[in-house]
């Protein structure tokens, strides 16, 4: 019997990517696999049911997922969407696999093969599987239309009848893949641009962008190319050189997230206070909790004449290209498993074991285990 592959609408409010775009869909038709796929499941990324001929539309979950063997998402399913999850079947997407010890239990209950593309090795092969960074690219380009938007001086520099206007100081606070989209926006913009990030190798990205690096003489490279907690005393360090900067930017966008961890907290109230009035704060970090001290996840607050975005989603507010960016991300992790209309899986591969966040009713990802306390 040919693998079959269900795909639904995401129901997470705010969402509007889809997990299946026309152009995968057609790859995976290709291996011999057959798809459903819940109607309207792509109309809010711009996809319409008619640009699927290679899907078999249905009514709902249960008849999406039906027998499916496997189900792509974009974010984790509910309580009620898991119910309707056929017994055994394989579950890939962004499942925030460190936030819901109830979730990954009912998972479990239901003896699901999930797989979380957070857990994804960062090597090279797996770099086209690479969902984070993907998604990641869109969010640090949002931040950057988000705060030329916002912000109350031209970003580039404008040669007037009136006179020469100077271009707006933009901070970039982390220099990942969602920092270094934001620099590379905001250059295009025309705007002056820093930016800061604890790794060393961030420097010369940073600067291969046209950006001036902050330097604060504080490295903290980590594990598997994420950056480390930092010491008190390199906090410290970090917060006088990082004062200064912030004091003279228009704008800062500060993206600096720990897998798996609450958000640093960069920006604090005292330099809050110190920066100039109407300047502009996006922290894209908002979502675990935010780089800035008064950040309200999902909201725009003012304190001390200074504007605090804290966005939620933001890949999703170009949800077309982003779908796209994602659909192939889960292709690309999938189809070497696909061999003759059957999903066959190596559990020895590195990146199938590392990304394997339960199986046969039991968590198998030791770091999952660690974070929810199940060890």
């Amino acid at each position: 019997m040919p693998l079959s592959i269900a795909v639904t609408r995401e129901r997470t409010p705010g969402e509007h990517r889809v997990a299946l775009v026309p152009e995968t869909a057609r790859k995976y038709r290709a291996l011999g696999a057959t798809l459903r796929m819940e109607q309207s499941a792509g109309t809010d990324s711009h996809f319409l049911d008619s640009d699927y001929t290679d899907v078999d539309m249905v009514g709902g979950i249960r008849e999406a997922y039906g027998s499916a063997k496997l189900i792509l998402r974009v974010t984790p399913p509910s309580p009620e969407e898991i119910a309707a999850l056929p017994e055994g079947s394989v579950l890939i997407g962004l499942l925030k696999p460190f936030e819901d010890k109830a979730r990954l239990a009912a998972l479990n209950a239901r003896k699901i093969t999930a797989f979380a593309l957070e857990l994804l090795p960062r090597i090279s092969r797996a770099q086209s599987m690479d969902a984070l960074s993907s998604q990641s690219s869109c969010a640090g380009y949002q931040c950057g239309l988000i705060a030329a938007a916002r912000c109350t001086k031209f970003f580039p520099m404008l040669t007037t009848a009136a006179g020469t206007i100077r271009p707006a100081r933009v901070l970039v606070i982390g220099a990942g893949v969602a920092g270094l989209q934001a620099i590379a926006t905001c250059k295009r913009l025309g705007a002056m641009v820093e930016a800061y990030d604890v790794r060393s190798a961030a420097r010369e990205q940073i600067e291969s962008l046209g950006a001036k690096f902050v330097d604060t003489g504080v490295s903290a490279d980590g594990a598997a190319g994420y950056a480390r907690d930092l010491t008190a005393e390199e906090k410290a360090q970090q917060t006088e050189k990082l004062a200064k900067a912030i004091t003279l930017s228009d704008v800062v966008i500060s993206t600096a997230a720990i897998p798996g961890k609450k958000a640093p907290v960069i920006i604090t109230t005292d330099m809050i206070a110190r920066m100039k009035y109407g300047a502009i704060i996006v922290d894209m970090a908002a979502e675990s909790g935010g780089n800035c001290a008064l950040t309200q996840p999902g909201e725009h607050v003012v304190a001390n004449d200074v504007n605090i975005h804290g966005p939620l989603n933001l890949p999703s507010r170009m949800p077309t290209h982003a779908s796209e960016l994602y659909a192939k991300n889960l292709y690309n992790f999938i189809s070497p498993w696909i061999k003759e209309g059957e999903l066959t899986f190596d559990w020895s591969d590195e990146v199938v074991a590392g990304t394997l966040m339960c199986k046969d009713g039991v968590t198998v990802n030791q770091t999952v285990k660690q974070i929810l306390g199940e060890v």
